[in-house]
Parts: C-alpha cells; structure tokens; sequence
C-alpha cells in the first residue's frame, strides 16, 4: 500500500476510474503515512481519520455503481485550518477555546470539492491567522521542511506544502495573501498556484485580507494543480470578494503553449532584492532555458514600484483587515491569541486613516503598473523567494514576500514550480505569473517549462515513531478535537 503515496492525483484520478485501486486504500496509506511521518512533520493540526474512511466508503460504492462524482471522487486531500469544514474546528492558527464553535456549514471551495467526492482527511497547520511566513506556530508546534528537520517549510501554508512534498497526501488547499501558497511550494520543492482574484470563492475562510486574499492549491505537478483548480473556481454570488469572470473564459484542458516566440518579462524592480547565490545562479540558468527555447526575454521597470515599500503597505493593509475580523474574538477570547499576534492585531487596529489610505493607495498603484505590462509581455518571471528554507535557528528573511506580493496586488495568477537545488540541498524556486484570468495559459506555459526543466524533487524522508493511533491530533465525525 505505500506505493499509493507516490502516485499524482491525475493517475490517481485515472486509476479509480478504472478500478485498479479503491478510496479505502487510498485513505488508509495516506492515514498511515501520516501516522510514520508526521510526529516528526507536524503538518497536521487535526486527522480526520474516521470520517476519511467512512467517505472514502461511499466513494468506492459510488464507483461501483457507476456513479462517480467527478476525477476527485474518493482522493484524500489536505485542508488548510483557516477554511471552514462543517462540524470541525477552525483554529485559524489559534489556540482553541475550551468550548469551540463548530462550523455550521462549508466553505464554498470545501462544498465545491465535496460535490466532487473529494475526501478530507485533516486540517493543516498555519502561522497564527495567516500572518507569516514560517509556519512556527505558537500553539500547535512548527512544521519542519521534509528536506532537512531544522529548517522552516515555509508559510502560511506551510502544514499544506510539508503534506504534500512528504507524500501525505496527493494535493491541499492553502490560502495566499502576500505568497503564502508559494513559499511553502518554493521551500519543499513543490507546486503552488495562486489563481486569479476572485476566481476562488473565499466565502468560509477567515480572512487576513480581504483586499489581498486568494485561495490556492498545493500539488507535486502543475498537471495536479490544474485538475484542483477546475474542481475549486467558480463564481459565487455570495462571495463578496467573488469576480465575474470574462466572457469566454474557461478553465477546461489548457491549451498548448509553444515557447517559441513568447514574449516573457523580468521586473528589473526586483534588484532590490538580495538573492542567496544559488537562488540567483539557478534564476540566470532558467532565464538561460527560456531563451534556448525560443522566448524572447523583455526587461521592464515600473516607474513607481519599489519591491519592500509596496510589501510592507500590503502588510500594514494586512493587519488593519485582521484587527477588523479579529476584534470581537479579541475581547471575548483573549487568551487563544499569542502576546506576539494580539500585538499586531493591536497595531492594526490603531493605524491612523491616513497612514492606512496612504498604503492601499501604493498597492492600488503598484497594482496598476504591473497589470499594464502585460500589454508588452505574455508572462512575468523571477525566483519565487530569495532564498532557500532558512534554519528555524537563524530566522526567515525580512524581505521574504518581496517578489510574491505584486501578484496580489494585481490578482494577477501566478505559480511557483521547482528549479533545482541549493548547494545546501534545499529546494530552489521559479515564480511565473501571468494576466488575470489567463489561468490555463500560466498552467500550460508552467507545463512547458517543468518539462523542460526534467526535474524530479523528492525530500530524504526520514520517518518518525510508528503509530497506527493518531494520539491527541484525530478527529472523527463525532469527535472532533
């Protein structure tokens, strides 16, 4: 049954449809997997090793009948814990209450997958409401990067992206506000894709932004992130951040995406940013790449646009939305919130109007900028961070989110895929981002490069204390904790 870890959600798709192997045992390995490594891990703030079961029982009957729900019907899939699931706890990265409330209903992207059968099998840990970078969480412990222990996975999704590189689970949602879909994927070698603003249905996730949030997905291949989105985007009337999409946009099989002639940008704005070395070689070698390939590589200069003060606007627009959401459970549950956030909170809610309007007004314009040189360019690239996973000893860099955050101010899509090695043997990223709703043309351009690229990634593992009980991290339907 291990092998079943290894396979892509897509063969995954393709092998129930055709029988070969059942939702049960998909379940189970996936529960096992999680049961060897992840003591060590720590993706997981709760298993819903009773309830995946039982679902993935209905799925392989379902299937027996002929009846299956759609290509997700019965693969396990991994929850960040800022998205409500019905009658399970949402700690958004807090410390729970002693008497939590439990999600009436769905989010709208969890209904969505529920209709195509998908099987939840837990919640992933996060920093503490979605403002970090690190996953090193103050309640439920930080989850470590499957490439090296005494190294961050990244954040805020970093529970989302250590699952999926360690091969828990084929796929996960995450949440991106400033990049925090792509660090996790950049960090363990993974892929991370950001759709278009609004494309996503946010309704039933507790926000940091609502200016800046997106909902994103996790996966090994970009193939794999494309069969998420399709069974996630949707319009949703009900969303208030929701965006009607264009006429005649579409999200089935991405078309082909011959590089030659292509028409791709680098931001010459990003010299700011201090690149580690590696990062740097491997962002010059793929550079190199695109042009063996045939794509013509376009400097541009936004004229206003500096990387960290645009980043830091986005943070301080951040924490006054957060301190806007957070304020009743604040004063009524201090005691779920680390001095350390409840501080930022504070700041947030205590941002003179001024300053605040100051800020969303250099996002709006850096926004503005970098949507118009796509009237030049087909695609944007560069390194998705500037460095590789950082020793949890040393700290993450300040400037973390420096070439990730333009993309949200744009809600422009944009994936990272993996490039390579460090010399330190950590995972290396390349971010591409493309035109809004322009999503199958970023997923099919990302296609192209990955295959041309010929790498294949996976972390040294090395497992943790066997148990087959889940102790203290295991929700059932009844019992959840």
């Amino acid at each position: 049954m291990t092998g079943l870890v290894d396979l892509e959600l897509q063969e995954i798709a393709d092998r129930l449809a055709r029988s070969e192997i059942s939702a049960e045992e998909l379940v189970l390995a996936s529960l096992e997997r999680i049961s060897s490594l992840d003591r060590v891990l720590n993706s997981f703030v709760t298993v819903l090793a009773e309830s995946a079961i039982e679902d993935a029982r209905h799925a392989d009957r379902r299937r027996a009948r002929g009846n299956r729900l759609g290509p997700l019907d019965g693969v396990p899939i991994a929850i960040k814990d800022n998205i409500d699931i019905v009658g399970v706890p949402t700690t958004n990265g807090l410390a729970l209450p002693d008497r939590p409330v439990l999600p009436s209903s769905d989010a709208q992207v969890i209904a969505r997958l529920r209709a195509g059968g998908a099987v939840f099998i837990g919640k992933t840990n996060m920093d503490e409401g979605a403002l970090g970078g690190g996953t090193d969480n103050p309640h439920h412990g930080r989850t470590v990067n499957p490439w090296k222990h005494s190294h961050s996975a990244g954040g805020s999704s970093g529970g989302s992206g250590a699952a999926v590189a360690a091969r828990l689970v084929p796929a996960a949602l995450g949440s991106d506000t400033m990049g925090s879909v792509r660090i996790p994927a950049a960090y363990c070698g993974i892929v991370g894709l950001k759709p278009t603003y609004g494309l996503v249905s946010t309704r039933g996730v507790a926000p940091m932004s609502w200016r800046l949030d997106h909902l994103g997905v996790l996966c090994r291949t970009v193939g794999d992130s494309a069969l998420m989105l399709r069974a996630i985007a949707g319009y949703d009337p009900d969303c208030v951040e929701a965006v009607r999409p264009p006429p005649g946009f579409d999200l089935g099989t991405s078309p082909p995406w011959p590089p030659e002639g292509r028409r791709v940008g680098i931001l010459l704005n990003f010299a700011e940013v201090c690149l580690e070395p590696d990062v740097e070689a491997a962002f010059s070698n793929a550079l190199g790449l695109l042009k063996d390939l045939g794509c013509e590589i376009r400097e541009l200069q936004l004229p206003e646009y500096r990387p960290t003060p645009a980043r830091l606007a986005g943070l301080l627009v951040s924490e006054a939305e957060s301190a806007v959401f957070h304020e009743a459970a604040m004063q009524s549950h201090p005691e779920i919130y680390s001095s350390y956030y409840a501080g930022m909170l504070t700041f947030g809610s205590k941002v003179p109007g001024l300053k605040l309007m100051k800020a969303e007004r250099a996002i709006r314009i850096a926004g503005h900028e970098f949507l118009r040189v796509f009237c030049d360019v087909d695609l944007v690239v560069s390194p998705t961070v500037p460095d590789t996973a950082y020793a949890f000893e040393a700290g993450g860099l300040p400037y973390q989110a420096d070439m990730l955050a333009i993309a949200n101010f744009a809600g422009c899509p944009a994936i990272s895929i993996p490039l390579g090695l460090g010399g330190n043997g950590l995972p290396i990223g390349l971010q591409i981002i493309g035109k809004p709703w322009h999503d199958g043309e970023l997923l099919a351009a990302a296609t192209e490069i990955v295959r041309a690229l010929g790498l294949h990634l996976r972390p040294p593992l090395r497992a943790g204390q066997p148990s087959h009980q889940l102790a203290g991290r295991t929700a059932g339907p009844d019992n959840a904790s």
